[in-house]
């Protein structure tokens, strides 16, 4: 044969060589292989440790509910009950040793993350009740108004 037809043939056996030799050097030995073989995934037993050592940042609903029961039954009983608490009010790391860590935000971008109004009522967001922020009491905070634990009841608790 000529050399146009062995010419690519050597250029693409060339880079999955490269290919592979260069998986073979950055990848760890470790990399996909459980108790079982080998898992799809990433997952890599050599860094097990260095998960575990891991602060967990965000605790849930649940480990609010202990210190927070009232808050936590009127949210559940709201439109908003698919709300973790941490979505507003910042990852609970530290807490209750240090309240600072969370806050109470009462910014109005943060409700209008959800409530902005969307045109398009085909969306999963079509449902939600959707506001213009800029013309919706601009000079005011929405929890002037709405009770964010269960925006039904009319005013704050």
């Amino acid at each position: 044969m000529k050399n146009h037809v062995w010419r690519p043939l050597y250029v693409a056996l060339l880079v999955v060589a490269a290919i592979l030799v260069l998986r073979k050097v950055l990848v760890p030995a470790d990399f996909g292989v459980g108790k079982r073989g080998y898992m799809y995934g990433w997952h890599r037993a050599g860094n097990e440790a260095d998960w575990k050592a891991v602060k967990v940042k965000y605790r849930s609903a649940e480990y609010c509910k202990e210190c927070h029961r009232d808050k936590y039954d009127d949210i559940k009983a709201s439109p908003h009950a698919n709300i973790d608490c941490e979505n507003c009010h910042g990852p609970a790391l530290g807490h209750p040793a240090d309240p600072p860590t969370l806050t109470i935000d009462r910014n109005r971008e943060l409700c209008a993350r959800c409530h902005f109004y969307l045109p398009y009522k085909t969306s999963g967001r079509g449902s939600i009740r959707g506001i213009n922020p800029a013309t919706h009491h601009p000079e005011a905070e929405c929890v002037m108004c709405h009770y964010p634990h269960n925006p039904k009841l009319e005013g704050r608790k």
